[in-house]
């Protein structure tokens, strides 16, 4: 599946053949990368993010998180999806990372404007969450900039690469033409 965000950007569904792309950011920035995300310490090799790819191929269609190569100007620039898709009660959480050098050019912000409008026009889905870090400023600027409300703090709702509970913010955005 591939969705055109604008001039500039397109979401494709993410495909094995990504993998050393993927892998060369994750290995050039894991400094950076792995303060917010913890599989990053586990990615290791161009194999390991080639089971993951694969591990989403693997699984059932109507479960399985779909998740996106952000392209800028056909150059990879990171990961978003909606994941945890819950069919029975139409929800779903959107998830993403970005390359540090392609950060501050809204890529997020109008990735995510682009799967909200797949979500609610395509698949019925009512409710899109996005959960941050509380200390991830730049992370959850995104859907308070897109008018998500926040519902509350998950305590410790990840794990941090150092071993370290962080607490989630927990936003929300629900489908008002339902």
């Amino acid at each position: 599946m591939i969705l055109k965000i604008n001039e500039h950007i397109e979401l494709k569904s993410i495909q094995l053949r990504d993998a050393p792309e993927i892998f060369n950011v994750i290995d050039s920035e894991r400094e950076t990368l792995r303060r917010w995300l913890p599989f990053i310490d586990a990615t290791l090799t161009v194999a390991d993010t080639e089971q993951y790819i694969q591990s989403i191929e693997s699984s059932p269609l109507s479960s399985r998180d779909l998740v996106f190569v952000i392209r800028y100007q056909g150059v990879f620039a990171g990961l978003i999806g909606l994941k945890n898709r819950d069919l029975n009660n139409k929800r779903a959480e959107i998830g993403y990372w970005l390359s540090k050098v392609f950060q501050k050019k809204g890529l997020v912000t109008d990735s995510i404007k682009g799967l909200i409008r797949l979500a609610f026009e395509k698949m019925d889905i009512h409710r899109i969450q996005i959960k941050c870090a509380v200390n991830n400023i730049q992370s959850k600027n995104i859907p308070r900039r897109l008018n998500f409300i926040l519902e509350g703090i998950e305590r410790d709702g990840e794990l941090l690469a150092d071993g370290i509970y962080t607490d989630l913010e927990v936003y929300s955005f629900l489908n008002k033409k339902r």
